[in-house]
């Protein structure tokens, strides 16, 4: 009994039950908890940067062999291309075939939709570099772990980030105490704002797209990983705190700093863990990819749209490209759909309106998929590289309770 009072998932767990009962019975208070989903994500991603920093500096520090440092990270960009390719035209198939915007009504909306299309017009590589710190941080910590390698005097400097390192970790495991909380407003919130009412006319969709990411994860990612031998189902279970995360504050940033951490637990090099999975946030985006392709589709199924052959090329040609950047983006979702609607010019810009109230539903799978696809990208690269533990990958699945008893000493260290 103690440790279920003590652990982490089952109180996620219940605090995302208890936020949709919330949003479900009391919509109008459900909505005023968004503050605490938006409180807990902008405090985990506090620490995003300084552990990608130092994960990442610490890593290529260790590395005798420089080279590997690019020949891993020209693996990493080779493997988000083909992947997020893949996802893109498994999403254009399923939604030809199962044609889920057939028999939507396309009606007026007064939801204001500016902001979206003039972010699509806006949007260009240099200010996704920008705006996007994570890159920043990234190019900048591989740039000093090269110079801090052939510096006579690293030892030195390496013990004062390895202590920054355990000091960052620290803050960190005292802030997923509040978890729960986070995820509870996240939860609370979407049923509120929303309410489940809003999923009927667009359940095909829904549906669609939901099914879609089980078949890409328990499909594609499956056999990814299994070329290794390494099990889809048990690396689910090993970060099932972190997928619950995700699930209730619709979310991958704020499991983000926990993923890298468990990774490297079960066996993962830093090196690998610190280039792969920042790189991958912005870059290996495959439930974004597919959301995009889908709805695409969907709003030219809604207004009787026939796309041709060139049109479909067009729309993978585009997507294959500003998909990549969507996480640098505010509303990035549907700036890349905007984007993709203007270039191909044959889809109403106003069929936007019609994705609004689904969106954050939507958004929960997105993460979840993108979450899942970037532990597996990790898994396969070290694998790959020989930068993968195998004993310290199997203790790890095979000790998921004590991983997390772990994590929770870790926290109550912390908090004493």
């Amino acid at each position: 009994m103690k440790k279920i009072v003590t652990n982490l998932t089952f109180w996620v767990l219940t605090a995302i039950t208890a936020g949709a009962l919330l949003g479900h019975f009391a919509p109008d208070t459900a909505v005023r908890m968004e503050v605490l989903g938006k409180t807990f994500i902008s405090i985990v991603k506090l620490f995003i940067n300084p552990i990608i920093f130092l994960t990442i500096t610490l890593g290529i520090v260790g590395m005798s062999d420089l080279k590997k440092v690019g020949r891993v990270g020209g693996k990493a960009i080779l493997y988000f291309e083909i992947v997020t390719t893949l996802a893109l035209l498994i999403g254009i198939l399923v939604a030809n075939i199962i044609r889920p915007g057939d028999g939507v009504v396309a009606k007026q909306s007064s939801a204001d939709i500016s902001k979206y299309t003039k972010g699509a017009a806006e949007f260009s590589w240099l200010n996704f570099f920008l705006d996007n710190t994570t890159i920043q941080v990234l190019l900048l910590a591989i740039v000093l772990g090269v110079v801090l390698n052939r510096v006579s005097a690293k030892d030195q400097i390496v013990s004062y980030l390895s202590v920054a390192s355990k000091w960052v970790f620290k803050g960190l495991h005292l802030v997923m105490l509040f978890a729960p909380i986070g995820a509870f407003g996240g939860m609370a919130f979407t049923i509120g704002k929303y309410g489940l009412a809003t999923l009927l006319p667009l359940g095909k969709l829904m549906i669609t797209v939901y099914t879609t990411m089980a078949l890409f994860i328990f499909g594609v990612l499956w056999l990814i990983l299994r070329t290794y031998r390494i099990s889809l189902l048990r690396f689910l279970r090993y970060i099932r705190e972190e997928l619950l995360i995700v699930l209730g504050t619709s979310s991958s940033e704020a499991a983000l700093p926990s993923l890298m951490e468990k990774l490297e637990r079960a066996g993962v090099s830093k090196s690998v863990v610190g280039l792969v999975v920042p790189a991958g946030y912005s870059f290996n985006l495959d439930g974004t990819t597919i959301y995009l392709s889908m709805a695409t589709l969907f709003l030219a199924q809604v207004y009787g749209v026939e796309l041709t052959m060139s049109q479909l090329l067009t729309i993978i040609g585009i997507l294959m490209v500003t998909s990549k950047g969507a996480a640098g983006v505010t509303g990035s979702g549907f700036i890349v759909l905007a984007s993709t609607l203007q270039a191909i010019q044959v889809i109403p810009l106003e069929g936007l309106a019609l994705l609004l109230g689904v969106d954050r539903f939507m958004s929960e799978a997105r993460s979840i998929t993108n979450f899942i696809g970037n532990g597996v990208a990790t898994l396969w690269l070290a694998s790959n590289e020989g930068e993968l533990d195998r004993a310290k990958l199997e203790h790890a699945f095979a000790n998921v309770q004590q991983t997390e008893d772990i994590q929770q000493d870790n926290i109550d260290y912390v908090r004493r």
